[in-house]
């Protein structure tokens, strides 16, 4: 003799599962919220990585900086400033030097949108070096959005290194 029919034991099995599933863990999904505090992108970085000139950062030719950008924007802040400064002087006392500006990303996001990005990343960078005079035939952009990474870590010193713009010679 059965106490339970076939779809009562379905269901109550059902049930234990549901029950078993949704209780297996308080932890809440990490979820990237880009919390420029967290992490500077420059002076909070050049502090955990230190800051050596005899060290070129990122693919950038030396004397020149890279430029690192907070989460998901494209906007030069004010702590990056003297570096895309430096490398406008740098640029105007150095005739006939061109440069490839190369937008970056970290890995989070879609291909499509880090690309994106790392053109809109590129692009302002070349628009605030024009503005400082140097000469815009000399600057060319390209953006590999999160395809060239340097630091593969699933961390905020990993992901802040890669949002970034190198300045690379080419002539």
């Amino acid at each position: 003799m059965r106490l339970f029919s076939a779809k009562y034991q379905v269901f109550f099995m059902a049930c234990f599962l549901l029950v078993a599933v949704s209780g297996c863990s308080n932890k809440k999904p990490e979820v990237a919220t880009g919390d420029p505090d967290a992490l500077g992108p420059a002076e909070s970085l050049e502090t955990a990585v230190g800051e050596n000139d005899n060290i070129l950062e990122g693919r950038t030719s030396g004397p020149m900086r890279p430029v690192y950008f907070d989460f998901d924007s494209a906007r030069i802040q004010g702590d990056q400033v003297a570096r895309i400064e430096t490398n406008g002087d740098f640029l105007k006392n150095s005739d006939g030097v061109k440069i490839r500006i190369e937008g970056n990303c970290d890995s989070r996001g879609t291909r499509e949108y880090n690309l994106a990005l790392g053109e809109r990343r590129a692009l302002s960078a070349k628009k605030y070096l024009v503005n400082l005079g140097v000469d815009p035939s000399r600057l060319f952009t390209v953006s590999f959005g999160k395809e060239k990474l340097l630091l593969f870590g699933h961390d905020e010193l990993s992901w802040a290194q890669n949002r970034r713009d190198d300045f690379v010679i080419i002539k």
